[in-house]
């Protein structure tokens, strides 16, 4: 089931949000992302988020500015079971254009997005992280 999020998601949003940001982006110090682990948390819910819940348990989510995707994550154990394809699909259906950075070394989800039909516009360097970063924009076609 998804839903929007709640103040009390918080904790397991962040739980999520830190290991998945660890796991995928091996090629950044993970002190990157535990350095950044409060700032996130403070503005995390000024972003819209959907919750992704499997039996009454948090599992994933996706949250977004306007119709830039920052983020989507699920819990590794539920990962490659189509709930980042779910989340992805709900908002598709709520934006007809759509926007988001990716690593370049972040070689699965950038399969995951260009599956969904998202094109690289661009690439460039992250100044926070002076990693290479493709930009990716869907629109849906009518």
């Amino acid at each position: 089931m998804i839903r929007k999020f709640k103040t009390k998601d918080i904790e397991n949003i962040m739980n999520i949000w830190l290991n998945s940001n660890i796991k995928a982006h091996n090629f950044i110090d993970k002190n990157y992302w535990v350095n950044n682990f409060d700032y996130v948390k403070d503005i995390l819910p000024k972003a819209t988020i959907y919750i992704y819940e499997n039996n009454n348990k948090i599992v994933g989510f996706i949250g977004l500015n306007d119709s830039f995707i920052e983020g989507i994550f699920v819990k590794e154990e539920y990962q490659n079971r189509g709930i980042g394809s779910k989340l992805l699909n709900y908002v598709k259906n709520m934006y007809p254009c759509l926007s988001l950075h990716v690593y370049k070394n972040n070689i699965n989800a950038t399969k995951f997005y260009l599956s969904h039909n998202f094109k690289i516009t661009k690439e460039q360097i992250d100044k926070n992280t002076n990693q290479p970063e493709l930009i990716l924009n869907y629109k849906r076609e009518f």
